[in-house]
């Protein structure tokens, strides 16, 4: 597609917010595309104008390829580039294409108001994502900027932090920033209700526990962090198997025999483009998979049900591949080695002598780390305190070449 598109960020003041650069290639173009807010807001012209097509992504390569050849302007909110149209039309038609001329952010807008550095904020985007997704950044003290998909938003905000133990933490809707009809909204998470706003608003949280347990960043949750059935990797070896899966951002994690999901969760909390797809047989526990993603900030998580090797096919080559249970079943290892991408690591749990027996082949073939973890936890004894093992874990961990 050689499709030319220069990007105009408008803010909610609208026309007479643009700078005169801005302004001039606005009505330089011989067509603008946008919402049909803001092409509201430009003054009349003999250019044609056209709103986003529904649905925007499958739509768009069509509108663009109507016009191709022409100067095109596309409006968006605000700086483009945060939870806007411009990534869209790099992400299709390659950076080169894209023009980007950026007007203020709501971010800026409402850290301004605020008084927050961006120092001490986090951005969080509801914009067409699960409300869930707040949950990763729940920690005492920090402080959130959560952009909202539509007005009903900060009631959803509010009902989130409230039953995750957040319900003291002031809240601050800043709607219309920019605007004339800018307003703000000061409430308590817990005693907000239902209340709606203007769609174009930005939540602003300061989050203060009221008896939630604080969840930390790093991989280790406690099991009580998940609903589960005694199907879970433990805490201590979970840590390790993380560490070993060395999750970066944008890769993609299988999370084989997921029991309760916490690896592939974990794997996904670490960065917030990370990307994961749990495998587990039983549908029960597969249900509970989703359950403990959207509890732990992390509902994009794609859960398959099924049996390994069968339900691998098809799916997108992982990174990383962690086998949790099953590794000494017919072709499960095999299928998961060939799939893995070169450079991928692949970390595999065993508490069974088939299982062992299988890994230390493996690991004589393949080479890699062969660790054996054995994990005790002090007890009562009587009126005494002493260790208590649990089962020892049999961990393979290894790198697949690049070659």
């Amino acid at each position: 597609m050689g499709t030319q598109v220069t990007v105009v960020g408008i803010g909610a003041d609208g026309w007479t917010g643009l700078s005169a650069a801005a302004r001039a290639l606005v009505e330089a173009a011989d067509v603008v595309l946008g919402g049909k807010r803001h092409l509201a807001m430009l003054p009349e012209a003999g250019q044609p104008r056209e709103s986003w097509p529904s649905p925007l992504r499958d739509g768009l390569p069509a509108l663009l390829e109507k016009y191709d050849g022409l100067q095109v302007v596309a409006l968006a909110s605000g700086d483009p580039l945060v939870s806007g149209i411009a990534t869209t039309l790099v992400d299709l038609l390659g950076k080169d294409a894209v023009e980007i001329v950026p007007a203020l952010s709501s971010v800026a807008l409402a850290r301004a108001r605020m008084r927050w550095s961006a120092e001490s904020t986090e951005v969080v985007t509801l914009v067409g994502r699960d409300p869930n997704v707040v949950a990763r950044s729940l920690a005492p003290g920090l402080r959130l900027l959560v952009l909202s998909s539509d007005g009903s938003t900060p009631a959803e905000v509010a009902r989130l932090l409230t039953a995750a133990g957040y319900g003291a933490s002031p809240v601050t809707v800043l709607a219309d920033l920019g605007s004339e009809s800018e307003s703000r909204t000061d409430g308590i998470a817990a005693s907000w209700g239902d209340q709606r706003v203007s769609d174009l608003n930005v939540v602003a949280v300061e989050l203060i526990s009221s008896g939630a347990a604080a969840l930390g960043f790093v991989a280790g949750l406690p099991e009580s962090a998940f609903e589960h059935d005694g199907q879970i990797t433990k805490r201590d070896v979970r840590a390790s198997a993380l560490a070993r899966l060395a999750p970066l951002p944008g890769q993609l994690l299988w999370d084989v025999g997921a029991g309760a999901g916490s690896v592939a969760i974990e794997w996904l909390r670490a960065h917030p483009t990370c990307r994961a797809i749990a495998i587990e047989a039983r549908e029960d526990r597969a249900e509970r998979i989703a359950r403990n993603a959207a509890t732990l900030g992390v509902p994009a998580l794609n859960v398959l049900t099924g049996h390994a090797p069968e339900a691998l096919g098809g799916l997108d080559a992982p990174d990383a591949i962690f086998i949790g249970g099953g590794a000494s079943e017919d072709g499960v290892l095999d299928a998961c080695w060939a799939a893995l991408r070169p450079g991928g690591r692949l970390v595999v749990h065993g508490v069974t002598l088939e299982t062992d027996s299988e890994l230390a082949v493996r690991y004589s073939q393949l080479g890699g780390e062969l660790t054996r973890l054995h994990v005790e936890h002090a007890a009562p004894i009587g009126r005494f305190t002493g260790w208590t093992p649990a089962r020892a874990i049999t961990q393979w961990a290894v790198t697949k070449d690049d070659s």
